[in-house]
């Protein structure tokens, strides 16, 4: 047991190292504006300035969304759920954007645009993101549930539906804003990190990611305890529905927060989990801040390596990349899931 301690902690060190080796490459890459080519230095103070800003954005953002990640997991008992998988991350962008339109058609929007209207309400957007993925996740449980019983593969398949749709009304929202903020509105919903993020939203996330990740770290043993069959973890002493409902506010809260700062980004809240149970092992206690960590590391690198990318088309959003990376994993998962239900949804 000590041994099995000592390998976990020392992985957990790992995890951390790894991401601050991530930090450090956000800020020390750059590219020469003449010639394009990287550079590898410590910026002066003005770059510097945003380089923090955007690494900031990303650690929070994708935090947030390994715990989201993590938390839709045992919630469900489904390996395959995460906010974009489920359609949260669609839900949230559709709340959010609502918010915007509707300041911008009240006149916020004349100072510059969308993102001006944003930037000008501040942490508004947070509350009609968090109920647009709040409503979402009820939907895909009410349609992902089969006599009552989950269905891991027919949720996925329910999140999909949900999320496409819930794409297609932020599209048309965006579609009613004037010409001038539809390529900001784009450019968000692809997924971004901002290098000067609003702080108002930013304050919110933090707020929002430390109580969520405090209740999480003091309820892991539940969590543990939830893993097993209803009848068993009620025969624990587990409070089932106080236990998910929390996770229900506690997984949409945290996926809206990190969708109003950065917009929709695919998979970082399927890939951190799965990174830090395979490193950590199945024990929740670990595996909260794992996830964490993890999540924040996938979303800074991919950021990295989105810093590094010259395709001659200028910097290709954060959202797309993560999307390549995480799609061929989810459908790996996915393959696994099926064979465990004998090849059938």
């Amino acid at each position: 047991m000590g041994g099995e301690r000592t390998a976990v902690a020392s992985r957990s060190v790992l995890l951390i190292a790894m991401l601050a080796g991530a930090m450090w490459l956000r800020m020390v890459i750059g590219r020469d504006p003449a010639v394009g080519s990287i550079e590898w230095v410590w910026p002066d103070p003005a770059v510097a300035a945003l380089r923090a800003g955007a690494l900031c954005s990303a650690v929070v953002a994708g935090a947030s969304l390994g715990l989201s990640g993590l938390l839709l997991q045992v919630l469900l008992r489904n390996p395959l759920a995460s906010p974009f998988v489920l359609g949260l991350s669609s839900g949230a962008g559709l709340g959010a954007t609502l918010a915007a339109w509707a300041v911008g058609a009240a006149g916020g929007a004349s100072a510059g645009g969308w993102i001006a209207a944003l930037a000008a309400t501040g942490a508004v957007q947070v509350l009609p993101a968090t109920i647009g993925a709040l409503l979402t996740l009820g939907v895909v449980l009410a349609l992902g549930m089969r006599k009552g019983v989950i269905e891991p593969v027919s949720m996925v398949l329910a999140g999909t539906v949900v999320a496409a749709i819930c794409g297609a009304l932020t599209l048309l929202v965006q579609y009613a804003m004037p010409p001038v903020s539809r390529a900001d509105a784009a450019i968000w919903f692809m997924g971004r990190v901002p290098a000067l993020p609003d702080r108002a939203v930013l304050a919110v996330a933090v707020a929002v990611l430390l109580a969520a990740a405090v209740w999480s770290g003091l309820s892991a043993r539940t969590f543990d305890a939830a893993s097993v069959s209803d009848d068993e973890a009620r025969s624990l002493g587990v409070r089932l529905v106080t236990l998910r409902l929390g996770m229900y506010l506690a997984a949409g809260a945290t996926a809206a927060t990190s969708v109003t700062l950065c917009g929709p980004i695919a998979f970082v809240g399927f890939v951190g989990p799965h990174l830090a149970r395979l490193l950590l092992g199945a024990r929740h206690g670990p595996l909260v801040l794992g996830s964490i960590v993890a999540g924040a590391l996938v979303l800074v690198a991919a950021d990295v390596a989105r810093q590094a990318l010259d395709l001659g088309m200028g910097r290709m959003p954060v959202g797309v990349l993560t999307a390549l990376v995480g799609g061929p994993a989810f459908l790996l998962v996915l393959r696994s899931v099926r064979l465990g239900h004998g090849g059938s949804p």
